[in-house]
């Protein structure tokens, strides 16, 4: 009767008639609200409650019972039922309760989703229209419809995370949750709580159960920043997920199913981290699937004037917008910009900061861009050996997607010497 009369286009009911197929059917599928009895056929109803708020913490269970307690219905408020009704029960009540206990259930859910998500002012962007954007924007539009995973690499702050925000935007999961975690920040104790979730008693200090990062990213797109940062068994764990779909909670015997579209950054060169032994050969062959390789600032110099501009109208600056001087100008594009986009996005809200008149001149600027430009301002128009030698091993290795046997084979150098190379010219990440 309750399947007949509450379900509809926007609520789907599964029913069950035992304790034993009610617990396997939850661990197969996601819900928000649970009918409950208190006497099943094998079981107590209060000792499902107590499982399925561990398998699922935003669960919100209703206790329906012939037999009314007050004992029992005060026990079912403290294990955290959301409300107790007696039978005979009238349809309407019921359905009132189920969707006020769906609204908790969602509130819920988004708050906590929230703390792992980044809300932006505006859409975001992928400014410049040099050859290299041009080349990410396309492979972006190819990979978004699909399923693959999919591996950023780069240097930091060459905008790894707006590549991934445009590729979760383009999917067939836009409308669904984005979770954004950076490996880096993650506790080295608690990894394994934070991406699986945990069990109440898994470990000390577990006073009760909570969901991990892959729960919240269910349906929608999980983003792991500097995932060169896990450690080899959290890396093994994750390649389980990657291949299954599957993963146990910390403390946890049972397997829950999940529909992730996972997306990963580095600004590592994971192949020599596989060589050095300190990252998973059969993860990173599973990450690499499909590698989008990021241009740094310096490669793509052109891009600078529209990023200026991208940068100087952001929300913010008022109505009188911020310009640039030419000679500040000169001194953007002539710097070599270790720290990328993020570097000069840093640099023009201080300009802004110290403009003058709305006008950011030269003295705005920090004296590293100035002395910069002072230091090239040389009395001939060539570079030096070593810098001629440095971009064209950076082109090689763009060439080659960053592979350094295969540069090394273009160069018709050794690895070693490769190596070697790049340390003492500082190329790439």
């Amino acid at each position: 009767m309750a399947e007949k009369e509450l379900a509809s286009e926007r609520r789907l009911i599964t029913t069950s008639s035992s304790a034993h197929n009610a617990l396997r059917v939850f661990k197969r599928h996601a819900f928000d609200v649970v009918m409950l009895d208190m006497r099943l056929p094998d079981g107590d109803g209060l000792d499902l409650l107590t499982r399925f708020q561990e398998l699922a913490p935003e669960i919100q269970v209703v206790i329906i019972t012939a037999f009314a307690d007050v004992d029992n219905a005060v026990q079912a408020m403290k294990l955290g039922a959301y409300d107790y009704i007696t039978k005979p029960f009238d349809l309407d009540r019921l359905e009132m309760v189920i969707e006020k206990a769906f609204q908790r259930a969602s509130l819920q859910r988004e708050n906590r989703l929230l703390r792992h998500t980044q809300a932006e002012d505006r859409p975001i962007k992928l400014i410049g229209q040099s050859k290299k954007m041009d080349q990410v924007r396309y492979l972006i539009r190819k990979v978004a419809p699909t399923q693959v995973p999919v591996l950023l690499t780069g240097e930091s702050g060459t905008g790894k995370t707006a590549v991934a925000r445009s590729i979760h935007d383009l999917s067939s999961r836009s409308q669904t949750p984005m979770v954004i975690k950076n490996c880096a920040t993650l506790h080295k104790d608690l990894v394994r709580s934070e991406l699986f979730g945990h069990r109440k008693g898994a470990f000390t200090g577990a006073d009760q159960s909570r969901e991990g990062l892959l729960t919240f990213a269910h349906k929608g797109t999980l983003f792991l920043d500097e995932i060169g940062e896990l450690s080899m068994d959290v890396q093994g764990a994750l390649l389980r997920v990657l291949e299954t779909q599957t993963f146990r909670r910390v403390g946890d015997k049972d397997e829950q199913h999940v529909d992730i579209r996972f997306i990963f950054a580095t600004n590592k060169d994971l192949r020599t981290e596989v060589e050095a032994g300190r990252f998973s050969e059969a993860l990173y062959h599973r990450l690499n699937v499909f590698n989008i390789l990021l241009p740094s600032l310096r490669e793509r110099r052109e891009d600078i004037p529209a990023l200026v501009e991208y940068f100087l109208g952001s929300p913010g600056t008022g109505q009188n917008q911020p310009r640039i001087a030419q000679g500040a100008m000169h001194c953007l594009l002539s710097y070599k910009w270790p720290g990328n986009v993020r570097e000069l996005q840093n640099v023009l809200e201080r300009g802004m900061i110290l403009a003058e008149q709305n006008l950011i001149t030269e003295r705005a600027l920090p004296l590293d861009l100035v002395t910069t430009l002072d230091q090239g301002s040389s009395d001939h128009p060539f570079q030096t050996l070593q810098e001629i030698e440095r971009e064209h091993i950076l082109k090689v290795l763009d060439y080659v997607n960053g592979h350094k046997t295969k540069a090394a084979k273009i160069l018709g150098v050794g690895r070693k010497t490769l190596y070697r190379k790049i340390q003492e010219l500082n190329v790439g990440p």
